[in-house]
């Protein structure tokens, strides 16, 4: 990246000036791709050891609480499973499935943060394959994946989030899981303030004009969509899957770090983190390496 260029990113990030205004998907395509470009330098300095991604064979952390899907396994047996990432970022999750086993591909709007997850496989441990693409337009075929995953990834920065619902469906083979965390939706009630100050109730819930942010010619440059749990629930039932768990983690003990309006004192009280957990009905079609090792052993006996 030039020092010109460098120069251009760090006063988009440093004069934005924030509001509320609806935005279509291409608005939020444009200003998501743009801002996360400018971010990845600075994101990656604030939250790379956090999240694994200079970890040899990546890390999978679920959210700022800290949960990782070692510890949890929500999404069940992974070994052997071709499984999409959407908004991997630089992609410390994927790289980790694939250290566990899986075949995954990750997915994701920028090309900044991508780069930072080539820069990452360069250095060693497994390489997975990556993709620059929306979330709302997945460029696979249908029942492609066994497994779909999205930690803090595409969901809360798409326009039309029950359209990725239904292209997860369409891209999930029968029996496939798919679950992804968000921002827990009563967090939009308040300040995305750490501080005590983060602990008034200042927003509607149920207002769900997006938060933007502008750069000083007025184009959004940033934008997150709000969503309410029932909203959710609601597209994740009409794209035909079927809602599993709701996980709501708990801000633990051992944690002191904050991440934006992420921070112990907050985390005592209410959540931070929604994780959604759900699946394709249906069996299990004969796609992974495994179930192909099952049907062929089964055929010679």
């Amino acid at each position: 990246m030039s020092e010109d260029h460098l120069v251009e990113e760090n006063s988009l990030l440093a004069t934005t000036t924030p509001g509320r205004v609806r935005l279509d998907s291409n608005d939020s395509r444009a200003a998501s791709r743009r801002w996360w470009d400018a971010d990845a330098g600075e994101y990656h300095r604030a939250h790379a050891e956090f999240l694994g991604v200079d970890s040899p064979n990546g890390e999978f952390v679920w959210c700022p609480e800290g949960l990782h899907e070692g510890d949890v396994g929500l999404l069940g047996e992974v070994a052997g499973r071709r499984i999409l990432e959407i908004g991997c970022g630089s992609a410390p999750c994927s790289r980790w499935l694939a250290d566990h086993g899986a075949l995954p591909v990750g997915l994701d709007l920028s090309r900044g943060m991508l780069e930072r997850g080539v820069a990452a496989m360069a250095r060693g441990g497994p390489r997975v394959p990556l993709v620059q693409a929306g979330a709302e337009d997945l460029p696979f075929a249908d029942a492609s994946f066994d497994l779909a995953c999205s930690a803090f990834g595409g969901v809360p920065f798409v326009a039309d989030s029950a359209r990725v619902m239904r292209e997860v469906a369409r891209v999930l083979r029968p029996g496939g899981r798919w679950v992804f965390s968000v921002n827990h939706p009563m967090r939009w009630i308040f300040l995305d303030d750490p501080t005590e100050n983060g602990l008034v109730a200042t927003f509607s819930y149920f207002d769900r004009t997006p938060y933007v942010e502008f750069d000083e010619a007025g184009s959004p440059v940033y934008v997150e969509h709000h969503r309410t749990v029932g909203d959710r629930v609601r597209e994740i039932v009409a794209a035909g899957l079927v809602v599993e768990d709701i996980v709501e983690p708990e801000w633990p003990e051992w944690l002191e770090r904050e991440w934006g309006q992420w921070s112990p004192l907050r985390g005592e009280i209410f959540p931070g983190t929604a994780i959604f957990v759900t699946s394709k009905p249906g069996s299990p079609v004969l796609g992974t390496s495994e179930q192909r090792g099952q049907a062929s052993g089964a055929a010679e006996s």
